[in-house]
């Protein structure tokens, strides 16, 4: 890939998608890096865990995930300015959650060449449990 230029781009593209699948070990593994050891996220015997039938991604692991999918995107071609996201449903481990997005508005400001993302991660039934959107400036 080339890193993505802001002359290539329009309103209305695509990101390509990005599947996860995270098992308990990545969440582990997750939780030892961002220091979030809530047993919700690990502990299929934790009482919240039990009321769910499951343990939960962890919110903050879709956050990152987001982040990776336009970073991959920009391909070293510019930088996010701004992410964020909501959580309005759970995903399961073991589950494919599907993340992607399209480009909102594509605009020249300050001497800046920017794009606003729309994003989501959805979860395997196609609901879109975390809606996000990006701010990124070009290169």
């Amino acid at each position: 890939m080339m890193p993505r230029a802001w002359d290539s781009i329009s309103e209305g593209d695509t990101l390509p998608e990005l599947t996860k699948n995270p098992g308990v070990t990545q969440l582990v593994k997750y939780a030892a890096g961002g220091g979030d050891f809530n047993p919700l996220h690990h502990d299929y015997g934790f009482g919240q865990s039990k009321a769910i039938g499951s343990i939960i991604v962890h919110g903050r692991f879709k956050y990152a995930s987001l982040g990776e999918l336009v970073s991959n995107w920009l391909d070293h071609g510019g930088r996010i300015k701004k992410l964020e996201c909501q959580y309005r449903g759970m995903d399961l481990p073991n589950s494919e959650m599907t993340l992607g997005g399209t480009v909102k508005r594509k605009w020249e400001e300050g001497g800046e060449k920017l794009a606003e993302l729309d994003l989501y991660v959805k979860n395997e039934k196609g609901k879109n449990t975390t809606p996000g959107t990006a701010i990124v400036r070009f290169n």
